[in-house]
């Protein structure tokens, strides 16, 4: 990739992970690290997972017996732990902001790229994401985005590629080989944005898809070089 005319950003594991602050005290008693960037890690290697298995947006089973593991779960307490993690990752909970993510999105406004958010989400995404800090539609505290696609109000979620089409409404006349999407999931996110016509980009912080044929990013902030 050496340019592009507007990025538009997944929100789980790009903008905000499950609230790690919630989670290690959670699975603690089960063996599970305190340690935040212990959660920070597992999420991602949870995804790996599941893109791996090629699970869907309903199935999070193969998410939730991986995340438990990372931090630290031991084999006898995995199916306990995991059914727990199942039962309180609820919507509401995707709310802790990466910091590095929060502070690249900010850059790319300041160079003039124009944003937007789409994501499989339950109704809550435009305000949670105003709520703490990142961006809101147009003018604002936040940085602001053109649009928030949220799959619960559109009717459609990724990978079905129709849900990008809110957001193109936004974009007219930026071909759409030159936007970028940037998600965590192989499944939801590169496939979906592929069959968009988009130009899919992997957020991929500790290179667990080494091998795969699709552009990876390590942060957001990698964008800005380019």
């Amino acid at each position: 990739m050496h340019d592009f005319d507007a990025v538009w950003l997944d929100v789980g594991g790009v903008l905000v992970l499950p609230d790690p602050t919630v989670l290690a005290p959670l699975l603690a008693p089960y063996g599970g690290t305190i340690d935040i960037d212990g959660h920070r890690r597992a999420h991602y290697a949870a995804m790996a997972v599941k893109s791996h298995a090629g699970d869907g947006e309903n199935d999070w089973s193969a998410y939730d017996a991986a995340y438990v593991r990372s931090v630290g779960v031991g084999s006898a307490m995995v199916d306990v732990a995991a059914r727990l993690l199942n039962a309180c990752r609820v919507p509401d909970l995707w709310r802790w902001p990466i910091p590095e993510s929060v502070a690249a999105v900010r850059k790319l406004h300041c160079a003039g790229v124009p944003l937007a958010v789409v994501s499989n989400a339950a109704g809550q995404v435009a305000e949670m994401l105003q709520r703490v800090g990142i961006c809101q539609v147009g003018d604002g505290p936040c940085v602001p985005v053109r649009c928030v696609v949220d799959s619960h109000h559109v009717g459609v979620a990724k990978p079905d590629p129709a849900i990008f089409e809110f957001a193109a409404a936004h974009f007219a006349g930026i071909d759409r080989s030159r936007i970028v999407y940037v998600g965590d999931s192989v499944t939801m996110d590169v496939h979906g944005a592929t069959a968009a016509g988009l130009r899919p980009v992997l957020l991929d912080p500790f290179d667990d898809h080494r091998d795969a044929p699709f552009e990876r990013i390590a942060s957001i902030g990698d964008l800005l070089a380019r």
